[in-house]
């Protein structure tokens, strides 16, 4: 009996790591079809970070962390004045990592249309897509 319910356990607790996380991620094809149906792009890095590598055109700017990891004070006040929490919404880094936590985030808040664009911009402009100046 034990021995069964250890197992059960055990499978509970691996289907839950498996889990599909609550928001969804994207690549560079997906990002450009959602962007032409007119769904907003954040883009949450740093100002130096969008003028090292520029930004994908029509990029909303807004910071969500500062380089010490530190939430800036004025992005969720701005953010959830802009989007609503049934809106569609892209969220892009530089690697997808930023994105990743700050969509968990925003799921828990209530937000159900979350997309994280995979690997970032880093990943757009490999690709050759183009950009254009902060």
């Amino acid at each position: 009996m034990l021995t069964r319910l250890l197992g059960i356990l055990l499978l509970t607790f691996s289907l839950g790591a498996c889990s599909e996380p609550p928001y969804t991620s994207i690549d560079n094809a997906q990002l450009k079809t959602l962007i032409a149906q007119g769904i907003p792009l954040y883009d949450i890095r740093r100002p130096e970070e969008w003028m090292q590598t520029n930004v994908v055109e029509g990029s909303h700017k807004l910071t969500y962390v500062d380089a010490s990891g530190r939430m800036n004070p004025a992005f969720l006040g701005r953010f959830t004045a802009e989007v609503n929490k049934n809106d569609p919404v892209i969220l892009i880094c530089r690697t997808g990592s930023r994105t990743r936590s700050l969509a968990h985030e925003l799921t828990d808040m209530g937000y159900t249309k979350i997309y994280n664009v995979r690997n970032g911009i880093t990943n757009w402009i490999s690709e050759g897509n183009p950009v254009v100046k902060n």
